[in-house]
Formats: C-alpha cells, structure tokens, sequence
C-alpha cells in the first residue's frame, strides 16, 4: 500500500512542475518575443530565459524518482 501512495506523490511532483514550468515558459515567451521585437541582439538571452524553467522539470523529476524509491524500500 505504501507503493502506491508514493507512486501517487511521484505523480503529483511531476504534475505540479510540468504545469509550473509551463505557465513560466508561457509567460517568458511571450515578454521575450516582443523584446526580441525590438531587440534582436537579445537572441542568447532569450534562450537563456526559456531553458531556465526546463531545470524545475528537471528537479521535478529527480525528487519523484527518490520518493518512488525511498516508497518501494520500506
């Protein structure tokens, strides 16, 4: 039973950062497309700023791998 509340918690983890980092990237890319607009030479930092967000998913990911493990173990 213990399994399955971790999977479930494994779960929830991933939801709640794919759908932040969505929302973020959202409203980056947005704000960076009218900058680049005006500024083009801002191409890097655009970059930059969209792939920031991608390390909450990252993290996301390798907490819910722990808390599977840490659940399969006891």
């Amino acid at each position: 039973m213990t399994y399955i509340w971790a999977a479930v918690a494994a779960a929830g983890v991933m939801v709640f950062t794919a759908l932040a980092t969505a929302w973020a990237q959202s409203r980056i890319g947005t704000a960076i497309s009218a900058a680049l607009a005006e500024k083009p030479e801002l191409g890097a930092q655009a970059v930059i700023m969209v792939a920031i967000p991608e390390t909450m998913v990252i993290l996301g990911f390798v907490v819910a791998v722990m808390i599977v493990f840490r659940g399969a173990g006891g």
